[in-house]
């Protein structure tokens, strides 16, 4: 019995070291830091309870959220999606409509040009005091982006806000991040330390991408396109790395 025992309690912790692997340090006190501010606080008033119960519906605990979002320029819309830390797939759990566009289809190359980026990044800081309201503010520009820049000045201070008016960011209504702050709130306070943010032009997909041959942004959508389809086959975040050459290389 003893031998029996003893390979129980081995198989045990190795469970739960595999398990505790995936689960990352809890962050409470970011969430109190943020409730400090007014604007904070409101929308934690007016929609705590409704994100709770929407992350029941889809079988997500708040302790263990993970988001990642994801945007497109046509169509005018922003994914919010999210599983529990250690889960394989990404669940749908909220759009918002892109309530304001700048710029055109195609990449952010510098300050001042008006474009909302397109790219792979993730919210670097929250403001809870912001010009419009609420934002969570984005690693922009990123390699890929100063790589693709050049000598020019590639801007800074992209952000998902809310209002209705940008130059180059992505408002949603002050009811709309209202709502997604304190969904990207309770995710830090879960221990995530890095939302991915996706933005693309349009869905990448084969048929889209043959329709656009002639436009010179094509071969930099073809970068993009390898995150985006393994996303929609897997509903598991790819890996994204730049290479030297400025380039987004998928995995």
């Amino acid at each position: 019995m003893r031998p029996l025992l003893l390979l129980a309690a081995a198989l045990l912790v190795a469970l739960y070291a595999r398990s505790s692997a995936h689960r990352p340090e809890p962050n409470p006190a970011f969430r109190s830091n943020q409730l400090r501010f007014p604007r904070v606080r409101s929308a934690y008033e007016q929609h705590e309870a409704t994100t709770q119960a929407l992350l029941r519906r889809h079988g997500l605990a708040p302790e263990q959220l993970e988001l990642f979002l994801r945007a497109f320029k046509v169509g005018r819309r922003l994914e919010v999606w999210g599983r529990n830390h250690g889960a394989r797939q990404f669940v749908l759990l909220r759009t918002f409509r892109l309530a304001g566009t700048s710029g055109g289809l195609g990449p952010k190359r510098q300050a001042g040009d008006g474009q909302i980026p397109e790219g792979f990044y993730t919210i670097n800081r929250f403001n809870p005091d912001s010009k419009y309201y609420l934002s969570l503010g984005l690693d922009y520009p990123n390699a890929a982006d100063r790589h693709r820049s050049g000598t020019l000045d590639p801007g800074n201070d992209i952000f998902i806000h809310g209002s209705n008016v940008t130059v180059g960011c992505l408002p949603i209504t002050d009811a709309g991040i209202r709502e997604l702050y304190v969904l990207a709130a309770e995710a830090t306070a879960a221990g995530q330390t890095a939302i991915p943010v996706h933005i693309f032009p349009f869905e990448l997909t084969a048929d889209n991408l043959a329709r656009r041959l002639a436009s010179r942004h094509l071969a930099f959508w073809q970068q993009l396109a390898a995150g985006y389809q393994q996303f929609e086959d897997t509903h598991q975040l790819p890996t994204v790395r730049v290479n030297d050459a400025g380039i987004y290389a998928v995995q």
